[in-house]
């Protein structure tokens, strides 16, 4: 596939799934944005990137997903710079750290996988929607399963449990995902957009797990957890409101294929509450 003339943007790509998502759009030809918080990070990625060979170009510009501020000023960056987006990766994640909050006092994984992923979509909505045949993919997890939102914890209020909190912040990401694809198409715009999940993956994102407990899981390659999210980006028979992951047992690992949807995710009430608090809560720019 050739993407050359492509604009692809991929938060957190100075590292795992994130990483090799980049890489991937890079050797088909596409211009890809490296958004990441940590420039010596993504600096030393893009040219591990180009040591690896590939077509298309890489940009490196300054995105901390735990600023609202951050994320508007990347956003207007790419805006002036760029007349067409044909991909936004919503990949960015933080799992299970100790408890601490953004920058606006989020909890720091919804703030992070959420709230600033709901943020930068808008902020790019009209490019995006200027941009024929534009995606927008947000990953999630197996996390999301049973997970619930809680409207009375999203500043840390509670007593703080990393995975309850984890769950929360990813079963938001694919209520966003689809409420999303709900509001674009009853307002007929054409975007498209899609939520994907990398399995269980070796990454970073486990660097707060218990040894023990990773020793005992069968994980694949960060290339291998990337292909579900580029699945999602670049199949032509891809279409808007899919989950892609793996197709093996648990969707734990395997080749990409449509995943399942957890019941939390499909109450239309709590997603169109969800969207309406994050649209009010961010003061973005959707038209819907």
């Amino acid at each position: 596939m050739n993407l050359s003339g492509k604009t692809a943007i991929v938060t957190g790509s100075n590292t795992g799934i994130g990483y090799e998502t980049a890489l991937d759009l890079y050797k088909k030809g596409a211009k890809v944005y490296v958004a990441c918080r940590d420039q010596e990070k993504a600096l030393n990625a893009i040219e591990r990137m180009k040591a690896d060979g590939g077509t298309g170009e890489l940009v490196y510009e300054h995105l901390d997903l735990a600023s609202l501020s951050s994320v508007k000023a990347f956003a207007d960056k790419v805006i002036m710079a760029e007349p067409k987006l044909d991909l936004l990766i919503n990949n960015a994640g933080i799992m299970i750290p100790p408890p601490s909050k953004t920058e606006d006092g989020f909890e720091i994984q919804f703030g992070v996988n959420f709230v600033g992923h709901f943020a930068l979509t808008g902020h790019l909505f009209n490019l995006l929607e200027a941009t024929k045949g534009s995606r927008v993919v947000s990953l999630s997890s197996i996390a999301h399963r049973g997970a619930t939102i809680d409207f009375d914890n999203f500043h840390l209020e509670k007593e703080y449990k990393n995975w309850r909190e984890y769950g929360q912040s990813k079963l938001a990401d694919i209520i966003f995902a689809l409420e999303f694809e709900k509001r674009l198409r009853k307002n007929g715009n054409q975007v498209i957009s899609l939520a994907a999940h990398p399995g269980f993956s070796e990454t970073d994102l486990q660097k707060y797990m218990d040894k023990d407990m990773l020793a005992s899981l069968e994980l694949m390659t960060a290339k291998e957890g990337a292909q579900p999210t580029l699945a999602a980006c670049l199949r032509e028979d891809a279409t808007g409101g899919q989950y892609w992951g793996p197709d093996g047992h648990n969707e734990q690992k395997g080749k990409p294929a449509l995943a399942k949807i957890d019941a939390a995710a499909l109450d239309e009430t709590l997603n169109a509450k969800l969207w309406d608090w994050a649209k009010e809560t961010t003061k973005v720019n959707f038209p819907f």
